[in-house]
């Protein structure tokens, strides 16, 4: 690549002398190298654009560059790069800019993207550098982003299909109306006892579902639940002199819009319920990925599904069926109370983070969702309890042995004894307070001995212990 030289160089650019050229080529980039020839390489001088970059040279790369040659102070894939721009000023030409690694403690290095020109008669090349690490952080940030916005749109989109399955195999009516109160959804069952499809009920007044004997009734039911967030049920006759329901409505917000959910359950239980339904959905809650538990109001376990016996490690449902559900849980006596105390308040609990305990002495990271029916004949809680051990460990991405923050010491408290949790917070304050020295001493760690208050052979026990640095002062080729 040949430079496109000034129009009229000799015209306006006479007077320039060393020290101006100097200072010109110093503020063209962020580091600029005068190098001895394309034969040696030997960089005979540096400067800097600015005292930080300066600073983070010396830091990185342990020292000046004076005296060295290039191409030994770069990676070993960089070291290719490196001849190239010194071959390229060397044949008289501008190089294209060629991106190369300075060997660092660091695992990315020290990234600077280079230019070379030759200039003089001795044969001498100006390197012009720019940093890449703040583009290198910014990627890296993108990168970490854009990981955790693809993992929280995993986790609600099967929330979503979790909502989904439930709402397509419930026995009872279930339909949304918007804040208009124009139907935009039923489930099956509700399109069964309409006699009617999802299409032809989209669009139309919620109002029309009912009979005209039944209309003022369910209006104001529709009015109350808007203006004070509950009601009693009502009820209600369906329309064409159908059959009489108990009209249960809640309403729920999207973004800005306001939606009622309106829920139709018989007056009185159905005589010879369709027994292959409620096989099918039994069998599918028993065969659940995710367990799955009926309890009283007391806690006491009435149902149980395969996945929550083999969480709890428990041979068959009788083993569960009367035990407090408490018992398997992470903070017996605290996690159910605080369940309990959520779902009197809300009605719902999402996504309660605990761990469940095994028959045999197992642990598990969960993540509960729980629900109540207190107004059925029967009062009842239910529990669907999701295994997440294995996505926290990815989350965590724990190559670590200690925790790094309080905030991962607390998730460890109700999961590991005191005595444990005290250990462990001791050997990160050390590990905190010897990366602290290390840093503060430029990785000096006979300064950082000193400052700790350690004798040199203990600092360098405790560096092998939590792995921190390379003992030997050997840097790596990266």
């Amino acid at each position: 690549m040949t430079a496109k030289p000034f129009a009229a160089a000799s015209k306006w650019i006479t007077d320039v002398d060393a020290d101006s050229a100097a200072r010109l080529v110093a503020a063209s980039g962020d580091v600029v190298l005068v190098v001895d020839g394309a034969e040696t390489g030997v960089i005979k001088d540096i400067a800097y654009g600015s005292d930080e970059m300066a600073q983070d040279i010396r830091r990185d790369t342990g020292g000046d560059w004076v005296g060295q040659r290039w191409v030994d102070i770069v990676s070993t894939e960089s070291r290719g790069k490196v001849e190239q721009l010194l071959a390229d000023a060397a044949a008289g030409k501008t190089s294209r800019w060629r991106h190369v690694n300075h060997r660092t403690d660091k695992v990315d290095g020290l990234p600077i993207l280079y230019s070379t020109t030759q200039i003089g008669r001795r044969g001498r090349i100006i390197a012009i550098g720019r940093s890449l690490r703040p583009i290198t952080t910014l990627q890296q940030r993108l990168l970490e982003s854009q990981m955790a916005i693809d993992r929280e749109y995993a986790r609600l989109r099967h929330i979503e299909t979790r909502h989904r399955l439930l709402f397509q195999l419930s026995a009872e009516a279930v339909l949304i109306a918007d804040g208009a109160r124009r139907l935009v959804e039923a489930n099956p069952a509700a399109c069964r006892l309409l006699g009617t499809s999802v299409e032809r009920l989209a669009g139309r007044a919620i109002e029309e579902i009912v009979d005209s004997s039944s209309r003022r009734a369910f209006d104001t039911l529709l009015s109350t639940v808007l203006a004070t967030g509950r009601a009693e049920d009502h009820r209600v006759r369906l329309a064409r002199r159908g059959p009489e329901f108990n009209a249960s409505v809640v309403t729920f917000r999207e973004e800005t819009t306001t939606f009622y959910l309106v829920r139709l359950c018989p007056v009185t239980a159905p005589v010879g319920a369709p027994p292959q339904r409620v096989q099918r959905i039994s069998d599918l809650t028993d065969q659940s990925p995710d367990g799955f538990v009926v309890t009283g109001l007391d806690g006491r376990i009435e149902f149980a599904n395969r996945s929550f016996l083999d969480l709890t490690e428990l041979a068959n449902e009788e083993q569960a069926r009367g035990e407090p559900i408490d018992r398997w849980f992470g903070r017996p006596g605290v996690d159910f109370n605080l369940l309990v105390a959520h779902l009197r308040e809300h009605g719902s609990v999402r996504l309660y983070a605990t761990t469940v305990r095994g028959q045999y002495g197992s642990s598990a990271d969960v993540e509960i969702c729980a629900t109540s029916l207190i107004d059925a004949e029967k009062p009842c809680l239910g529990f669907s309890i999701r295994n997440v051990s294995a996505r926290l460990a990815g989350d965590r991405g724990l190559s670590r042995e200690h925790p790094r923050s309080v905030e991962q010491l607390m998730e460890l408290v109700g999961r590991v004894p005191l005595k444990e949790l005290v250990r462990e917070s001791s050997d990160m304050i050390e590990k905190l307070c010897i990366e602290a020295a290390l840093e503060l001493t430029g990785d000096n760690r006979a300064s950082a001995a000193e400052i700790l208050g350690l004798s040199r052979q203990s600092l360098y026990s405790k560096l092998h212990r939590y792995g921190l640095g390379d003992l030997d002062g050997d840097r790596r080729d990266r």
